[in-house]
């Protein structure tokens, strides 16, 4: 064997030196805890990234609840603007509908006292239409069944020296149950035509009145003086009560009614002629 065969048998050239195997492990060692630092790295990466994203999410949910919040104090403050605007508007509608309920009230007042003024007129002009004694008591009868509402009733007139009371018409009644009433006889009918003051029953049903007890009686005069009665013996069922409209038909009845008589009884008497000239010469002294 050759001493260079010796030389590498015999040493150790081929085992790497003691100081390369150290820096090997140390490298291999270092390398290991790089990818552990490495590998810890990337999780921990990976959980900063994940709570990022986790924070990222609580972050849009609390932008979407402040959104929300902030639609809904929104919403809030246009329903209580809407609820003042409510109030005000209620406010003036009741203030109208007072208005209109005071204007409807003074509208059929109006019109209620139109109409009576109207029946008046209407029941004046009848009585002073015609110069017919025999006209004049059928205008006296349509105003009181038309206008007052009168079912059964009788027209009186007193004789030359007011004594008594005779009927010269009627309505509703048998004429036999119709007779000459003597005065005095402490009756309504005599204390009528002794104060010239109707008597009306105004708290009464006049749809149950008799002749026995009338619901009314009103004085018939001519220049103050009370010359015959209307007695009403009952009105229509569906009349439970005089107004006042009933109240003024009786003072018309009782101022217009003898005189339009007395008038037609006296045109009669003179032919029916009209007084000529002569007759009104004086009339301005």
């Amino acid at each position: 064997m050759s001493k260079d065969h010796k030389g590498r048998s015999g040493g150790s050239s081929d085992a790497p030196p003691p100081d390369l195997k150290k820096e090997r492990d140390q490298f291999l060692q270092n390398f290991s805890k790089g990818a552990r630092l490495t590998e810890e790295f990337i999780q921990e990466h990976e959980r900063v990234q994940g709570r990022l994203q986790h924070l990222e999410r609580e972050n849009a949910q609390l932008r979407a609840k402040v959104e929300a919040d902030d639609a809904v104090r929104e919403l809030l403050g246009k329903i209580a603007q809407l609820e003042r605007d409510k109030s005000e508007l209620l406010s003036r509608f009741h203030e109208a509908e007072a208005v209109s309920t005071q204007f409807s009230e003074r509208f059929h007042e109006v019109e209620s006292e139109f109409a009576n003024m109207a029946n008046l007129f209407v029941a004046s002009n009848q009585l002073h239409s015609t110069l017919s004694p025999r006209g004049v008591t059928r205008r006296i009868k349509e105003v009181l069944a038309q206008l007052v509402g009168a079912e059964s009733y009788g027209v009186y007139l007193g004789n030359s020296d007011s004594s008594e009371l005779v009927p010269i018409a009627s309505e509703g009644v048998a004429g036999d149950r119709l007779v000459p009433l003597r005065l005095p006889d402490d009756s309504r009918v005599d204390e009528v035509v002794r104060t010239g003051s109707a008597w009306i029953d105004e708290e009464g049903d006049p749809s149950q009145g008799s002749i026995e007890k009338p619901p009314a009686v009103i004085p018939l005069s001519v220049d103050e003086k009370v010359v015959g009665v209307i007695v009403i013996f009952s009105t229509l069922s569906q009349k439970k009560k005089f107004d006042t409209i009933d109240f003024e038909l009786f003072k018309l009845l009782g101022q217009h009614a003898a005189a339009a008589l007395v008038s037609a009884s006296l045109f009669v008497q003179v032919g029916r002629k009209i007084p000529g000239l002569e007759a009104f010469l004086d009339l301005s002294v």
